[in-house]
């Protein structure tokens, strides 16, 4: 018997328990800096030195935090289900608590890629810095989709959310476009669970029918929900 499919969206919300922070939480500064400074092919051209750095930062943060019980909670589903996971977070916590399918939308901090050639992409655990070269000779940058830049995972992600059987959405304010607009994919009337502290609408979801909100966190609410749709396979 084929296993129902269940289809996660994920953002800054369920990493941000684990101590990572999210720029949104204030005024568009990400850890002192204006995002665009820091997330956008100006700002790399502007300042390729402050970038590399800024983003140093954060992959020395993440080798510092843990996953929560919200990303550790969804492994459970995996028993019962066929789970793809969307994430909208560029950190490693979803395959660290042991999820085996994780489409990343915007990016990985573990990865650098080429300048030259965007399918040159490497694994990559330490700091880049200027003299990093792809195989091709060109400078490495972060393997992050920054504003204004295409979203080369969305195609995917679309494909996996129009084969939902369950989608749940947990830990993002549903503001981010394109990755906010998937739930116009889902089949029409399946069950949508959201799951945030402040669950707010947008206007896919106010169309979709069947639409849960749990207005919890992510470490209260994913425990919770699973319990409840492990039921359903019983």
């Amino acid at each position: 018997m084929k296993k129902k499919k269940i289809v996660i969206l994920t953002g800054a919300g369920i990493s941000a328990e684990s101590g990572i922070q999210t720029f949104r939480d204030a005024n568009g500064l990400w850890e002192g800096h204006d995002v665009m400074e820091v997330a956008s092919p100006q700002g790399w051209r502007k300042n390729r030195e402050l970038v590399l750095d800024f983003y140093n930062q954060r992959r020395a943060q993440l080798h510092t935090v843990h996953p929560n019980k919200g990303h550790e909670g969804l492994v459970e589903l995996e028993e019962g289900f066929d789970v793809v996971i969307i994430t909208q977070n560029v950190d490693d916590l979803h395959e660290r608590a042991g999820s085996s399918h994780v489409v990343h939308l915007h990016g990985e901090l573990l990865k650098a890629r080429s300048t030259a050639d965007p399918s040159l992409i490497y694994d990559w655990e330490k700091d880049i810095t200027s003299k990093d070269k792809c195989d091709k000779g060109s400078q490495l940058r972060p393997h992050i989709v920054w504003f204004g830049e295409q979203v080369p995972m969305l195609e995917t992600a679309a494909a996996h959310t129009m084969e939902a059987d369950i989608m749940i959405i947990i830990g993002t304010s549903l503001q981010v476009y394109p990755a906010a607009g998937l739930a116009a994919y889902a089949k029409k009337g399946i069950p949508i669970f959201y799951i945030d502290p402040k669950p707010t609408l947008n206007h896919e979801l106010k169309v979709a029918k069947n639409v849960t909100t749990i207005a919890r966190p992510a470490t209260e609410g994913v425990p919770l929900l699973v319990e409840q749709i492990k039921t359903l396979v019983k």
